[in-house]
């Protein structure tokens, strides 16, 4: 079934979804696991309050039951993808362990968990994964997709919780445990199988939506109403209307588009994993209710995304509730009319709108972190709706983004996981030390990530703002290395507040900066007059800004948008 035979048909946003069928590794028998070893892995979450007792509880009871070698190993999975997660996985299969515990599963870090968990059942190692929190959905979603079929035990603990419910926690998971590390895998299933109420089936081969995985089509000419249940009962979408997919706007989409429809922008992302294509891409920004003039600056915001320094493998889920902060420099973004003026992080701008949305999108279509069922978001926000916006170069007094980087002719994408603005009030502003004054209070919130770790944020300074502080002789490298001297947490003595699971963290009773060095301070120029900038602070768990230039098919710089066609 060919593209143009459909044209009215609906394309399937998920791309190509295939489940997992993961075949467990012989489970040793219980005389063979008490004459073996046992690995029991920490990702350091065993440093947390009294779960240190998860561990040594667990080895007390099974030197109960005569297992008595054991292997430890404590490293962090954060900040690693599936690459390094593999070889960390050769550097434990070398310690030949008879089976394996892997502990904890309990929040952002558990994606690489599921995925450590898979590697070493692939080596023949028997492994159980402990999952606790929140984490436990999660665990379940990215299973459910990745293997279909894995050792998971939801140990029902919290940070708070006190050393005698922990204990009498683990006590009730030991026999389930152990059937996992013991029973012969034909045995397994009625306790491994991982239900999921996302995605019963493979996506159809054909590429195109089905009203069931073997019946008929589903047109874009029926009902708008039925259309968006269906699509709303398919977890697929953001729970807004949506333009069709059909294969007549993807066509239109490609005529802009720098690349084949084939080709992969990233893989082995959140929950499915699926490798997103620039076809699967191009469906979501049709939904997101792109233009086709919108499609090099759309792609080079996935492409700065895909880079390791932006951590995507744990932002795609992360209980952080910030969104993918994209800004757009140059002269294509105002060809196409993206808007850095009055209102700009605001409603009423297509391409600003649309653009941030498909962003989003796209993730929650292809990698399944369908919220709700695969997403540790807490309260997430209206930033992952959509946080876009352009840099007006009419409005500032110092050189945009793209001159930085680039020239006058290039256009560059920047795009952060990061907070929705947080308002910087100050409509007097008399003078510049004053001004200045209110923007470092503002660089940190307690509460927020950069309050806990060091990372890049954006001033978005209004013209206003920035035109006061221009005359006072501030470039914007000069209010860089201010910002960066002079921003600092200041510790209670008394705190314990932290971020858990996060190894070398600064001293609770310490000073510290809120960015590392003074490039990571970023400066724009946005919105209209009056006394209110903005402050956009970070992630920053193991996540930096990345930027990409965009450019032809053939490599050279694009410096007009009808260079695409």
């Amino acid at each position: 079934m060919t593209l143009s035979e459909h044209r009215d048909a609906l394309l399937d946003p998920r791309g190509p979804l295939t489940l997992g069928h993961l075949r467990l590794a012989p489970r040793p028998s219980m005389e063979a696991l008490q004459l073996g070893s046992v690995l029991f892995y920490d990702n350091i979450k065993m440093d947390t309050n009294s779960f240190g007792e998860i561990f040594l509880n667990l080895k007390q009871h099974f030197q109960h039951l005569g297992i008595n070698t054991f292997i430890d190993h404590r490293e962090t999975l954060r900040g690693k993808n599936t690459e390094k997660i593999h070889i960390l996985s050769e550097t434990l299969k070398a310690l030949k362990p008879t089976a394996a515990i892997i502990s904890l599963a309990d929040m952002g870090i558990t994606p690489a968990m599921i995925t450590l968990a898979i590697a070493l059942e692939k080596m023949g190692i028997p492994t159980v994964c402990l999952c606790a929190g929140p984490g436990i959905k999660l665990a379940k979603a990215h299973a459910y997709y990745r293997a279909g079929t894995l050792c998971l035990v939801e140990l029902h603990l919290d940070h708070s919780d006190s050393i005698d419910h922990i204990r009498n926690t683990i006590k009730a998971a030991l026999p389930l445990i152990i059937k996992q590390l013991t029973l012969p895998v034909k045995d397994l299933s009625p306790i491994v199988s991982i239900p999921h109420a996302v995605d019963p089936h493979d996506a159809h081969p054909d590429g195109f939506m089905h009203t069931t995985p073997s019946g008929a089509w589903l047109s874009a000419s029926e009902n708008l109403d039925s259309l968006y249940e269906h699509f709303d009962n398919a977890h697929i979408g953001d729970g807004l209307p949506f333009i069709p997919p059909t294969p007549q706007r993807l066509a239109a989409m490609l005529q802009y588009c720098p690349y084949s429809a084939e080709t992969v922008l990233f893989q082995d992302i959140g929950p499915s994993g699926t490798p997103l294509r620039v076809k699967e891409a191009l469906i979501s920004a049709i939904m997101a209710g792109c233009k086709p003039l919108y499609v090099p600056i759309f792609l080079a915001t996935l492409r700065a995304m895909s880079q390791p320094a932006y951590g995507l493998t744990q932002a795609v889920t992360t209980s952080f509730g910030g969104g993918h902060f994209v800004l757009v420099s140059g002269p294509i973004a105002q060809q196409i009319q993206m808007h850095g003026g009055q209102g700009c992080l605001g409603p009423g701008f297509r391409a600003n709108a649309t653009l941030g949305r498909a962003i989003h999108l796209v993730l929650s279509n292809v990698c399944r972190n369908v919220p709700g069922h695969a997403d540790l978001a807490c309260l997430s926000s209206s930033a992952e709706f959509s946080f876009c916006m352009s840099e007006d170069p009419t409005l500032s007094p110092w050189p945009t983004m793209n001159v930085e980087r680039e020239d006058i002719n290039a256009t560059c994408v920047m795009v952060l996981k990061a907070e929705p603005p947080h308002t910087l009030l100050d409509d007097t502003h008399q003078s510049a030390a004053a001004l200045i004054e209110t923007i470092i209070d503002c660089c940190t919130t307690k509460g927020s990530n950069n309050h806990f770790v060091a990372g890049s944020l954006v001033l978005v300074l209004n013209p206003d703002h920035a035109h006061l502080l221009a005359k006072a002789g501030y470039s914007k490298e000069g209010l860089r290395q201010t910002l960066h001297a002079e921003a600092r947490v200041r510790k209670n003595p008394h705190s314990s507040q932290g971020i858990v699971g996060l190894p070398n963290t600064i001293n609770a009773h310490a000073e510290h900066f809120v960015t590392r060095r003074t490039s990571d301070v970023h400066i724009v120029v946005a919105g209209g007059q009056g006394g209110h900038s903005a402050i956009i602070l970070p992630w920053a768990l193991y996540s930096d800004p990345v930027y990409e230039t965009l450019h032809l098919a053939n490599g050279k710089l694009a410096r007009d948008i009808n260079d695409y066609t």
